[in-house]
């Protein structure tokens, strides 16, 4: 079992064909434990978002992980997705939680400070979010996430996210601040047709490195 330890999430890459992006999805998962993924909109209008939703849905959760839409409640729910992932402030975030909640998983990111990210924390999503879903510019992940995400886990039972780096090893660095999970999206789709091998190799790395949570 892998949830003694910090867990992986992945961010879809912008693939404008959805057969092939949700084919680049499922060979992904194809590498081993992913806990969620979550599907940005990339500008995409909300019918064209639709159908790219609707191949990815099913395949993400016939792999045991929890398919997170952003920002958009509608398409989440026409497509039967598992949750929201609401990247706006603490308002937003509020407004989501109150409506959606429980039925679906809410949570939220754009917690670019303690103080924004304690707001956010006041209004009791599924989990918060550190980093930008296309904050991951450089090799590592950025220093101030993982700071405000180990920061964060020691002392608020909310789940964290930590966005990673490019490089996949930088798994192992979040998850040694002793978060709860680890978002990866270039590290893992930079290169599509080794998509599962490097699943493969952060779940290992993972096992191997991550520190084990106490119940």
């Amino acid at each position: 079992m892998t949830e003694d330890r910090c867990r992986l999430v992945l961010i879809v890459p912008d693939i404008a064909d959805p057969a092939m992006r949700a084919e680049t999805v499922a060979n992904a998962l194809c590498g081993g434990d992913v806990a969620s993924v979550i599907i940005p909109q990339y500008g995409l209008d909300d019918g064209e978002f639709q159908k790219h939703a609707e191949l990815l849905v099913p395949v993400i959760q016939e792999a045991g992980a929890a398919a997170l839409i952003v920002d958009n409640s509608r398409v989440a729910g026409r497509v039967k997705a598992d949750g929201l992932h609401i990247s706006g402030n603490a308002e937003t975030l509020a407004e989501a939680v109150e409506k959606h909640a429980p039925k679906l998983i809410v949570g939220g990111g754009n917690a670019m400070d303690r103080h924004h990210a304690l707001e956010m924390g006041e209004t009791q999503p599924d989990y918060i979010f550190f980093g930008k879903l296309d904050g991951d510019i450089k090799p590592e992940a950025h220093s101030k996430n993982i700071a405000l995400g180990e920061w964060w886990s020691a002392m608020i039972e909310i789940p964290a996210i930590v966005m990673g780096g490019t490089d996949p090893s930088s798994a192992v660095v979040v998850a040694e601040a002793g978060v709860e999970f680890v978002a990866l999206g270039k590290a893992i789709f930079a290169d599509p047709a080794n998509a599962a091998t490097i699943v493969a190799r952060v779940n290992a790395e993972l096992d191997e490195k991550a520190p084990r949570f106490e119940d």
